[in-house]
């Protein structure tokens, strides 16, 4: 089974869709407010699911010619649907496997990638294919959370344990749930130059009811009970220790609670001049 092929542990339906989404609106202008490519430029959106990024680059670089590329065609066709909708026409979608992209060395002037590498047991060799289409000076912008950066209060160790229970079940199915802290080394493994990390830390508390609502609830608490199932079916966790750990994070939600959670963003540029090593 290659990567592309394995089980995404969050699932495939509407709920999931929604999430993206959700997720994607909240996060927009802390994950996307500096993302822009010039006119006439070239962009591959590696792994764009049911196209809840790829409505952030449409607008925020309409004059770049962008294509996204994703294994399942259903979310394809869902990409394309929401793209077509917003009026968006500089946007062109392939049904393709990240490992075998159907595209020459050197064909892109940029690459983005979100929330894909932590869903691939092999992320360095995912990297060195999306090295391969870029064009030698070309960027990277690579965007990935860290499950291991969650903190709230009140505190709850029933919390932590669901947490954790998507942590392992992402690890059993080929994937890190904490991969965010290891961007800069693994861009500089896959021969990057100039990679650069930041922080994008989401603070929430009441006075932020949007963020409450946006993404304590509907993205992060939301993700965590939709492998309520998968958990308990793996015996990772007793049914009533998960509804606990779950209840606490909507506690979090409430008037005297606070939830943060850390994304990392990575820019690096591909070498104008490869270097051999001896």
């Amino acid at each position: 089974m290659n990567d592309d092929e394995r089980p995404y542990v969050h699932g495939y339906g509407q709920h999931e869709s929604a999430r993206l989404q959700d997720q994607a609106a909240t996060l927009a202008d802390l994950l996307h407010a500096d993302t822009g490519y010039p006119d006439g430029s070239s962009v591959l959106e590696a792994g764009c699911g049911v196209g809840a990024q790829t409505l952030a680059l449409a607008r925020s670089s309409p004059g770049a010619n962008i294509v996204s590329v994703e294994i399942r065609a259903d979310s394809i066709e869902q990409a394309r649907a929401r793209v077509q909708a917003a009026g968006f026409g500089n946007v062109q979608f392939h049904q393709a496997d990240l490992f075998a992209l159907p595209f020459g060395p050197e064909s892109f002037d940029h690459v983005f990638v979100c929330f894909v590498l932590e869903h691939l047991s092999d992320p360095l060799g995912a990297l060195a294919v999306l090295k391969k289409v870029l064009r030698p000076g070309g960027t990277v912008t690579v965007i990935e959370g860290d499950h291991g950066s969650a903190y709230f209060h009140p505190d709850s160790e029933p919390a932590r344990i669901a947490i954790r229970c998507l942590v392992d079940l992402q690890r059993a199915a080929g994937g890190n749930a904490l991969i965010g802290r290891e961007l800069h080394p693994l861009l500089q493994r896959a021969g990057f130059e100039a990679v650069r990390v930041s922080p994008r830390m989401v603070y929430v508390d009441s006075s932020r009811p949007d963020l409450v609502d946006g993404f304590t609830l509907k993205t992060f608490t939301a993700m965590i009970e939709g492998v309520r199932e998968a958990a308990i079916q793996s015996e990772m966790v007793k049914p009533e220790l998960f509804d606990a750990g779950v209840r606490a994070l909507h506690r979090t939600a409430q008037n005297d609670g606070v939830f943060c959670y850390t994304f990392f963003k990575a820019l690096a540029r591909k070498p104008l001049i490869h270097r051999y090593r001896i």
